[in-house]
């Protein structure tokens, strides 16, 4: 690290960010991992748990693009607000669902979906919303690496403490502090001073915004190139995690805490990524470092497929994380901070599209592969489509960024 890894702590706001969006993300890590906890014990089933991620994710895939037009039309910070206060609403009732009825997998799964349809919302007002929150524009690059440190300790520190409470104290009390820990991040957000909202002058209709956001990525190569490789890696590679309860259980002859220290893993190198990120002050090399992070996830997921054993599945569980953390988050900073302000929340929709788009019908897939050849074959099919990817599209990838990227800037 250098001085370089925290200059977006200068801005006041970016720092009430930070520490609000820091408590939530553990909760929401908290109760993601009970979830699928939960759904594996009552179904023992690796399609059940991709149903469960697909119930969770698809929503964005159907609604991502108008969560984009709605970050672009109205006030971001008011859209993020009232988000929170909705995926506190369904932790809520999560948490009595769990604590108080003789619920079945089906209330999970409407649960899951109502919560996909509130992140579709979400994410594109949340990711543009950075952009108002640092000082400096040449300051956005690393609030998103940053961003992505607090998502990634979340990932750590979140699962490991579900592991522990659904061991001793059961999976009600994860959603119940998911629950509460909303409250920072409300708190944290009406503690803001931003700018006064100055709404766009528009009098296009919802269809033609949509047109026009398609047809803004679609006339950019660069852009269009880069949502293309994160929607193919989302589709075929990173539902990986899907079948991490699996492995925990049946490869790794563990528990639950084996579960929440394998989650804890991945977040362990993806916290690191995220922290080297973070400390780089140009996007120069960011292309190449893309390239070689696909590389590092498909190998680290081929030599996951093949531990039978609790440290070596852990260490490459952290690789995995390492490379998928440097992935994600290099497309995200490279779209951000080339694309057109105007169309900054359409152009974050579509991120959102091909992340947590294709995950869940990746996870459909991955899921019915697995109950059929077994989740050790599955994970090495993974990590084999992860090295084509990365081979399909290393011309375009090695290379540095400026020598392609003046179209999406210009457009």
């Amino acid at each position: 690290m250098n001085i370089n890894t925290f200059r977006a702590f200068q801005s006041c706001n970016y720092r009430l960010f930070f520490a609000g969006q820091s408590i939530s993300l553990m909760g929401t890590w908290m109760q993601r991992t009970a979830v699928y906890w939960v759904v594996y014990m009552q179904t023992h089933s690796a399609f059940m748990l991709g149903l469960n991620v697909f119930a969770t994710q698809f929503p964005s895939f159907v609604f991502s693009l108008i969560g984009g037009i709605v970050a672009d039309r109205y006030d971001r910070y008011k859209v993020l607000l009232f988000t929170q206060i909705l995926s506190m609403t369904q932790a809520i009732i999560l948490t009595l669902v769990v604590a108080f009825t003789h619920y079945s997998v089906t209330e999970i799964l409407l649960l899951s979906t109502f919560l996909g349809v509130i992140n579709a919302f979400d994410l594109p007002a949340r990711q543009s919303l950075v952009y108002l929150l640092v000082a400096k524009n040449e300051d956005l690059g690393n609030a998103i690496a940053l961003n992505s440190s607090m998502v990634n300790l979340a990932r750590l520190v979140g699962p490991a403490l579900s592991g522990l409470v659904l061991e001793s104290l059961g999976a009600s009390l994860c959603f119940m502090l998911n629950a509460l820990s909303f409250m920072a991040v409300i708190a944290s957000l009406s503690m803001m001073k931003l700018p006064s909202y100055v709404p766009p002058v528009t009098e296009q209709k919802l269809l033609g915004d949509l047109q026009e956001g398609l047809r803004y990525v679609r006339t950019s190569p660069y852009l269009f190139k880069l949502i293309v490789l994160l929607a193919l890696i989302s589709f075929c590679v990173l539902p990986y995690a899907t079948l991490l309860p699996i492995v925990a259980k049946e490869v790794l002859n563990g528990n639950a805490l084996t579960y929440g220290y394998l989650i804890s893993c991945v977040g362990i190198g993806a916290l690191f990524g995220a922290a080297r990120l973070a400390s780089l002050s140009s996007i120069l090399y960011h292309q190449k470092i893309l390239y070689l992070a696909t590389l590092l996830l498909g190998g680290s997921i081929v030599a996951l497929s093949f531990c039978t054993v609790d440290l070596p599945a852990f260490v490459f569980a952290a690789l995995s994380g390492l490379g998928m953390m440097l992935h994600t988050t290099i497309v995200n900073t490279l779209l951000q901070t080339l694309s057109d302000v105007r169309m900054r929340g359409r152009v974050m929709s579509y991120y959102a599209m091909a992340l947590f788009g294709m995950q869940p019908i990746g996870a459909l897939l991955i899921g019915t592969i697995s109950h059929r050849i077994g989740v050790e074959p599955t994970l090495l099919l993974q990590g084999l489509l992860a090295l084509c990817l990365a081979l399909a599209f290393r011309s375009f990838l090695w290379k540095n960024v400026p020598e392609q990227a003046a179209d999406a800037k210009t457009l």
